[in-house]
């Protein structure tokens, strides 16, 4: 899938970027309106749009890509008042983000609009056996009845869940789940992937890959 991100702001830019693309998401990234629109040519298939922009409006930006297409417009703001949301939905967005971004809450937002618009593929729930992976409910259940996750442990899961069977690499769930790919972290890393294994009992649900990261096992 294919994200183009208009973010003036080099840091949060960057960290969005990195994000997605640890997510599995191919991420362009442009910093204005005019920019944005001209992008528009390579037909992205979700637009993260910040309503901030040095050269226009973010409104009237998020108006004239609804114009010129269809794809689903994610609206990035600063501001999270009601009328600064209805703003937005009217301008085209089809849903809104408050920043500071939440790394899962963005995620999610993105495969809920991609599942919305037309020929998504993006699966709501991943089962592996008789364990199901709920995104949108952050639901966890094993043979029907529900297994009691930490907000960490549910994020690790998801971030493999959504790569369905792709071995991810340590760092980049290290980025993805606790925002740094720190080696200090690692141990934080190995121990909520132990604690994961031990509430799904002796289902092989998280695979490891020597020397390499994790996957999910299918």
């Amino acid at each position: 899938m294919r994200v183009l991100l208009v973010e003036d702001d080099d840091v949060l830019g960057d960290a969005l970027r990195r994000t997605l693309a640890a997510a599995g998401y191919t991420a362009r990234r442009v910093g204005s309106g005019a920019e944005a629109l001209t992008a528009l040519a390579d037909e992205p298939d979700v637009v993260l749009l910040d309503m901030g922009l040095p050269d226009r409006d973010g409104l009237g930006v998020c108006r004239e890509i609804r114009e010129r297409s269809r794809v689903p417009i994610l609206a990035i703001t600063g501001r999270g008042d009601v009328a600064a949301r209805v703003q937005g939905l009217r301008s085209g967005a089809d849903d809104y983000l408050v920043k500071p971004v939440s790394t899962e809450e963005l995620l999610a937002r993105i495969e809920a609009v991609l599942r919305r618009s037309t020929g998504s593929a993006v699966a709501a729930v991943v089962a592996v056996g008789d364990v199901e992976v709920d995104l949108d409910r952050r639901v966890v259940t094993a043979g029907g009845a529900t297994v009691a996750l930490t907000r960490k442990e549910f994020d690790l899961l998801a971030a493999l869940a959504r790569r369905e069977g792709a071995v991810i690499e340590r760092a980049e769930l290290l980025e993805q789940v606790w925002g740094t790919a720190d080696a200090s972290t690692a141990r934080t890393l190995e121990a909520h992937v132990a604690s994961l294994r031990s509430k799904l009992g002796a289902r092989e649900v998280v695979a490891t890959v020597r020397g390499v990261g994790y996957r999910l096992a299918r």
